[in-house]
């Protein structure tokens, strides 16, 4: 899907040139009198292997009475709302004038990803203007030269970190199994569950501790969504971990928390949240993965309420940072409670997979520091501009 584009800023800084450029064809014309463009107009192009949808506007005057002026800012006012990255384009010889103060003033209300371009930037005498355009408070300008085609590079890798929340990479739900390690200490059940969920008899079980050596990938099927299951050995204590083979099988169940998108941790009801638990717990956050507690042997349970309000009560106390993770009972020998484990799995996979668009993110932080202002430093008080969220599996 194309990324939306709009070229913006005053009369006769380059903006028809570099829409021209990136569509490939001379569609806007082009001219050295102010306002040659009047209407907004779109076309498709591209950057690199990025393809743009890219609106070049008219140039932008602080009018707004009826004349001609006024409605071709009205034409640009509808390409800045149109738009999901905006490109403001300054003209780098004449240096930061009045209008480029207005204009910029007007697009810090938008909360829209915004490049400044500090345009015609291939001659000496452009320094000056580029240094002035940090003043317009949209971070470090991009030199380019839309005539002469310098700086692209530039620009290309500007559009992709102003824009991190819609370039987020997109995963074909319906094609891609999401991955499922299923971790814990020796003889939790793992394996069991696996195999109540499959059906099937798919992994060897038994109540020797240790019986499952590698990561096993079962490949399964949950109300049409595709679920790949990664069964994983037993994590003892380190002072434990003495064979050749049982050193192999633990960094197995590291590299499978790696590669999983949610990690169901199994423990055994009356001894969860040992030290061994809460290494593996801190190790899936640290990996950024969707974590999911199983209780399980619970249908051994005498006082069920009572041990469930411990068992959280311990997450909280031992597990501050993973607060929020939701917590699931059962009994994978019986499958008492097993019906809740997939749709936790899936509610968990969906919140870490969240993208929040930097609109809907910036009008929360307007809210937030109006309501709690933040503090003075040395006598100024911090304004916090903008927020973006820069990449999901975990939001960020």
């Amino acid at each position: 899907m194309a990324l939306k584009v709009a070229i913006v800023g005053r009369p006769n800084v380059g903006k028809s040139t570099l829409f021209n450029r990136l569509v490939g064809k001379r569609l806007a014309l082009v001219d050295d009198r102010p306002g040659v463009t009047r209407d907004r107009r779109y076309a498709d192009g591209n950057l690199g292997d990025m393809d743009l949808t890219l609106i070049d506007t008219a140039g932008y005057e602080d009018v707004t009475d009826e004349s001609l002026e006024a409605r071709m800012r009205e034409q640009t006012e509808a390409a800045i709302e149109d738009a999901e990255l905006i490109m403001f384009m300054m003209d780098a010889r004449e240096g930061v004038t009045a209008l480029d103060r207005i204009f910029a003033d007007r697009l810090r209300k938008v909360h829209k990803p915004i490049i400044l371009l500090a345009n015609k930037s291939e001659s000496r005498e452009s320094g000056g203007g580029v240094g002035e355009a940090h003043a317009l408070g949209f971070g470090e300008p991009v030199a380019i030269s839309a005539e002469h085609g310098e700086g692209m590079a530039d620009l290309f890798q500007a559009i992709l970190a102003a824009s991190a929340d819609i370039f987020i990479e997109e995963v074909e739900e319906a094609d891609k199994p999401i991955r499922i390690a299923v971790i814990g200490r020796p003889n939790a059940g793992k394996s069991t569950l696996v195999n109540y969920l499959l059906g099937e008899d798919r992994l060897l079980v038994g109540p020797e501790a240790g019986i499952t050596r590698d990561s096993i990938s079962v490949d399964w099927e949950y109300e049409g969504r595709p679920i790949r299951f990664v069964d994983t050995a037993g994590m003892r204590r380190k002072a434990r971990v003495q064979e050749k083979l049982e050193k192999l099988s633990v960094a197995d169940t590291i590299r499978a928390i790696t590669f999983a998108e949610v990690v169901i941790l199994m423990m055994d009801k009356d001894n969860a949240f040992d030290i061994q638990d809460l290494q593996l717990a801190d190790l899936v956050e640290r990996e950024g993965r969707a974590l999911i507690y199983v209780a399980s042997k619970w249908d051994l349970e005498e006082e069920p309420q009572a041990r469930m309000a411990k068992l959280k009560s311990m997450a909280e106390d031992k597990l501050p940072q993973l607060k929020g993770t939701p917590f699931v009972v059962l009994s994978a020998h019986s499958g008492r409670g097993v019906e809740r484990l997939m749709p936790a799995v899936l509610k968990a996979h969906d919140t870490w997979s969240v993208k929040v668009k930097t609109k809907d993110l910036n009008t929360w932080l307007s809210m937030a520091t109006q309501r709690h202002p933040p503090p003075a430093v040395d006598g100024k008080r911090i304004k916090p501009k903008y927020i973006a969220q820069t990449k999901a599996r975990p939001p960020t």
